[in-house]
């Protein structure tokens, strides 16, 4: 790291623009605080982070101006470090930052914060040795040394905590000039924390409290000198003169020059203690700890804490943690290694969409294509699927039956308008003749026919591989395996008939990638959790157990890429004991069989999530099919709401439930099965009386008796 003297900020450079025109300060409305605009769930980490990922490049931006460096990469670690290609921001500093109380928005403090933290990891560089000055010859404190031990030989550790609180103020004051607004979100930030904190701070806590802020810019002297203590406001009189110092020093020597002259200050008007001449050394050390603690108490509750600037610890901590990333050893430690992955599975969870529901209800669902490694199943699954279809008497061949000729016939008769609707128009001649022959062509190149799209969303938590009874061999795993079967057999159904189609998992645990295998799965999840616990406590479980929907065949992608895919996922549900013990020898090259772990799904996000999903499809005429076994972890209210939802947007909503009558008080269209052929052929043949029924209602009514006298019956017409 350069030092500071060269890390300023030139005017016009590129930066966070937005924020240049902003005035540099704003009155103080103590009616609304940030503390009342955001709700709790809302102060979470993963929405911390969510904020400031939305201004990560600009914050970019600003660091490589900040350090000169084009090449400067600002990411979040377990860690804050700052080395000379790389800033690792902690994100539980921008966190913390949500605990204020101050008239300024989140978004705002998103990027203040952030900025806050960037200036100071590019800007702090105390390793440089320099002959002591002669300020500190007094103390006793002469020849070559580094900044940090010149402060404790001379002072002590008080001196070395009012230390970091001026170069933290004065940084901010030089670096962030050129961007007064978000300087005016600190100043409201400090002096809101200022007015409730100065008051009970002890006398040398409210002495460098007052020359922080004084020292940053953020409070006039006269204003501070009457909110604190009358010994205190006559001491920040013979101060002023080194705040000014402070505030216009070139490197944090100097600031450090300033910091002794203040303390001296403090000493003459009584706020630091005296020692007695008989005081021993324990004595003396306990005495200038005490005075370390007025000071950090007093500052610490006000600014922005900043790692690198916190304390000496705080800052050879970051120094460390620069060189370690710097691949001074051959490999990171264990823990090193969790906490990275516990910083992955934050930022994933931050970035994974927000679903809202109709009761107003939030939660974020971690979207992810599903592993690709069960294409290695793909071969037993095909041979699988063969079986389980002949035994469950599920028909795998032209499965879209009389529907066949009806989308043909309706896609013919979308494809003509005008006249040319049958056979040619007798009056072909005269029209031609008259010249409107190229009116006909462009109402024929006018296609009208609707579209269609199907979504099938199944149930793949733990349950759904637990074995269930059965009418004629007593007990099996069949409710995932008969559901997966349900989805081979409407692929199909709709690859027949051209029609777009997604297929989709959803539960809730861990997620994995698309690109994991079952060691790789594990252990990414061992070292996720140990990570986050070490770093986010209670919340850990949280940010593990995510809502989760895993593509097999989305839309847009063509079914003979997903067929090797769902063929694997078919014969893990179908044979899991098989499949877990290949996994368990094989775990290098087979797929994230234990995936599928828990049973609280919350089962709303996921239904509202694939409605949206289907609808960007632009088709007209769109069917969900829901499978469940179980009660959503959420509320069966908030899931009939939600289905009701997308109902009134014009998709078709079939709920099927596995023994579980929750559907029928969730879905208007339900259906409850408890046999495994029953579940494939409500899944196939509740997508079809849909699809029937949508023909019948765009005027398909004459195709519709020719080619079957049965009424619609079923799932359709409840």
């Amino acid at each position: 790291m350069a030092s500071a003297s060269r890390r300023t900020v030139g005017r016009g450079r590129r930066g966070v623009r937005q924020w240049a025109a902003m005035p540099a300060t704003r009155p103080l409305d103590h009616r609304s605080s940030l503390t009342q605009l955001v709700r709790p769930e809302e102060r979470a980490i993963e929405e911390v982070v969510s904020r400031y990922q939305r201004v990560a490049p600009a914050v970019t931006r600003f660091a490589r101006t900040l350090s000169g460096n084009p090449q400067l990469v600002v990411r979040l670690g377990p860690e804050s470090s700052a080395g000379a290609d790389e800033i690792v921001c902690d994100p539980r500093v921008f966190q913390a930052a949500y605990a204020v109380s101050a008239p300024v928005t989140p978004d705002e403090v998103a990027i203040a914060s952030a900025l806050h933290e960037v200036v100071h990891l590019v800007a702090t560089d105390l390793d440089e040795r320099r002959p002591v000055p002669e300020v500190f010859a007094p103390h006793g404190v002469t020849g070559e040394s580094d900044l940090i031990g010149v402060l404790r030989a001379a002072g002590g550790s008080a001196l070395e905590a009012l230390f970091f609180a001026l170069e933290d103020a004065r940084q901010e004051r030089v670096n962030l000039a050129v961007y007064p607004g978000a300087r005016s979100v600190l100043a409201d930030i400090y002096s809101a924390a200022s007015q409730v904190h100065l008051g009970q701070a002890r006398l040398l806590g409210q002495f460098a409290l007052a020359c922080f802020l004084m020292t940053g810019g953020y409070e006039e002297r006269d204003r501070l000198e009457r909110r604190v203590d009358g010994r205190v406001a006559v001491a920040l009189a013979d101060a002023a003169p080194y705040v000014e110092q402070a505030a216009r020093a070139a490197d944090p020597w100097a600031v450090a020059e300033a910091a002794l002259m203040l303390l001296e200050v403090a000493t003459i008007h009584g706020l630091v203690q005296q020692g007695s001449p008989a005081e021993t050394v324990m004595e003396r050390r306990e005495r200038q700890e005490n005075d370390r603690r007025a000071v950090s108490d007093g500052v610490d509750r006000v600014r922005l804490a900043s790692p690198v600037l916190r304390d000496a610890e705080g800052y050879e901590e970051t120094r460390r943690s620069a060189q370690s990333r710097a691949g001074d050893a051959p490999r990171r430690a264990d823990s090193e290694v969790a906490g990275q992955e516990g910083v992955d599975q934050l930022l994933r969870v931050s970035q994974a969409p927000t679903i809202y529901l109709p009761n107003g209800m939030r939660g974020r669902l971690l979207v992810t294509p599903v592993p690709d490694q069960f294409r290695s199943f793909g071969k037993q699954g095909r041979d699988a699927l063969d079986r389980f279809a002949l035994r469950w008497q599920v028909a795998q061949r032209h499965v879209s039956g009389e529907l066949y000729p009806l989308f043909v016939a309706n896609q013919r008769r979308g494809l003509r308008s005008g006249y040319d609707a049958g056979d040619l128009s007798p009056h072909a001649a005269l029209f031609i003749g008259a010249g409107l022959y190229q009116r006909i062509y462009e109402r024929r190149a006018l296609p009208n026919r609707r579209s269609y799209a199907v979504s099938l969303l199944v149930d793949a938590s733990a349950s759904m591989l637990q074995p269930r009874a059965t009418g004629d061999t007593g007990r099996s795993p069949w409710g995932m395996a008969a559901a997966l079967l349900g989805a081979w057999t409407l692929a199909r159904l709709c690859d027949e008939l051209q029609i777009e189609f997604e297929v989709a998992l959803f539960n809730r645990s861990f997620a994995a990638r698309r690109t994991d295998t079952e060691a790789r799965y594990t252990k990414s999840r061992s070292r996720a959790t140990a990570g986050l616990r070490q770093t986010q406590g209670a919340a850990a479980e949280r940010l593990i157990s995510t809502v989760n929907h895993y593509l097999v065949k989305p839309f847009g992608r063509r079914w003979r890429d997903a067929e090797d895919v769902l063929a694997g996922l078919f014969r893990t549900a179908a044979e899991p004991a098989d499949a877990a013990i290949e996994a368990k020898r094989y775990p290098n090259s087979s797929p994230p069989v234990s995936m599928f772990e828990k049973a609280a799904n919350v089962d709303e996000f996921n239904v509202i999530h694939a409605a949206e999903r289907m609808a960007r499809t632009g088709s007209t005429v769109r069917v969900l099919v829901v499978l469940a076994d179980g009660m959503t972890r959420g509320s069966v209210e908030a899931l009939a709401a939600a289905a009701n939802g997308v109902e009134h947007g014009g998709t078709t909503v079939l709920g099927i439930g596995i023994g579980d009558a929750t559907v029928e008080a969730a879905y208007r269209r339900s259906e409850v099965v408890s046999q495994p052929e029953a579940l494939t052929r409500a899944i196939v043949d509740g997508t079809r009386q849909a699809l029937r029924r949508s023909l019948a209602i765009w005027g398909m009514e004459a195709w519709w008796q020719r080619a079957s006298r049965t009424p619609e019956r079923g799932l359709i017409d409840q």
